[in-house]
């Protein structure tokens, strides 16, 4: 799922393309896609786009006068942009502006990107899960947000409610980042602690808003992944952590799965993998060094 870095390029890419720009006609193509029945398709078509910013994950077009164009692309909607009109089996919405025309594509059979059609600024409130910009927000606020109730830290940075648009990715960069182990419990932290994760935190959101800039260089944004080389941990469950050369653990659960570095973030100590443990039990490995020799008496006993 996009999130804050890859969100602020795409708003970027679009300021440029569509700011001050017509809307000339909403095509949908997907019966899943609309999530409202107000305001209609056709009574945002004609009006001038003036505004655009980020609610949460959502990127909110403003037009005038007091309409908002507002798209969720959820873990598989993707945006592309073409300075004409171009059809596409793959489209699941056409927006065409008078600058060009912007598409919406979702991999895969389970359609949950969302677009809500909404009028005035208390529809869009009523939308937004209230989570902290953390790149405009002071570490008083930080900590507050953090600790205002007691979960892990995973699920606390993740939780839209805390903090905008921060996801799975990221939040294993600015785990790691921060040495901090994703189930350490927030209001166990000290105030240490807490200002280590919010320098990585911002750190981290900043330096990968800058690459995927200068991945861009000006072209509309096409290479948006949650998985890329560049990463520390998250994706690369199995490979060396770039910092100490401790190979990258992971914890799976759902459809989702936290990546970490025992050494730099848990004090070499793993994190029990729901299903492997339940499976396992007692002989779940507690430390590297017992992970490495269960899987090389594995290997032995296949050879």
């Amino acid at each position: 799922m996009p999130e804050l870095p890859d969100l602020t390029v795409y708003l970027e890419a679009l300021e440029q393309r569509i700011h001050g720009a017509r809307l000339k006609s909403i095509s949908l193509t997907s019966p899943f896609l609309l999530r409202t029945v107000k305001p209609t398709p056709g009574a945002l078509e004609g009006h001038t786009v003036h505004h655009l910013r980020l609610v949460g994950k959502r990127i909110a077009i403003g037009l005038e006068p007091d309409y908002w164009l507002v798209l969720h692309l959820m873990i598989a909607g993707r945006l592309h942009w073409h300075d004409k009109h171009k059809a596409s089996k793959k489209n699941v919405a056409i927006f065409a502006f008078s600058s060009g025309s912007l598409m919406l594509t979702e991999a895969g059979s389970k359609k949950r990107a969302s677009l809500h059609l909404l009028q005035g600024e208390d529809q869009l409130r009523a939308i937004d899960p209230g989570g902290i910009d953390v790149l405009r927000t002071e570490l008083p606020a930080f900590q507050a947000a953090l600790t205002r109730e007691n979960h892990t830290l995973k699920r606390a940075l993740t939780d839209p409610r805390l903090f905008s648009a921060i996801g799975n990715a990221y939040s294993d960069e600015i785990l790691h980042r921060a040495k901090l182990s994703p189930i350490a419990l927030t209001q166990k932290l000290s105030a240490e602690q807490i200002a280590q994760l919010f320098q990585a935190v911002r750190e981290t959101l900043e330096d990968w808003i800058a690459r995927l800039r200068q991945e861009a260089a000006g072209q509309f944004p096409e290479k948006v992944t949650a998985f890329r080389d560049e990463m520390a941990v998250h994706g690369r469950y199995g490979q060396l952590c770039p910092r100490c050369g401790t190979k990258v653990q992971r914890i799976r659960y759902a459809e989702n799965e936290t990546n970490y570095c025992p050494a730099c973030q848990t004090g070499g100590k793993l994190l029990a993998d729901r299903a492997l443990s339940r499976l396992l039990r007692e002989d779940w490995p507690r430390t590297m060094e017992q992970l490495e020799q269960m899987t090389a008496r594995n290997s032995a006993a296949r050879n």
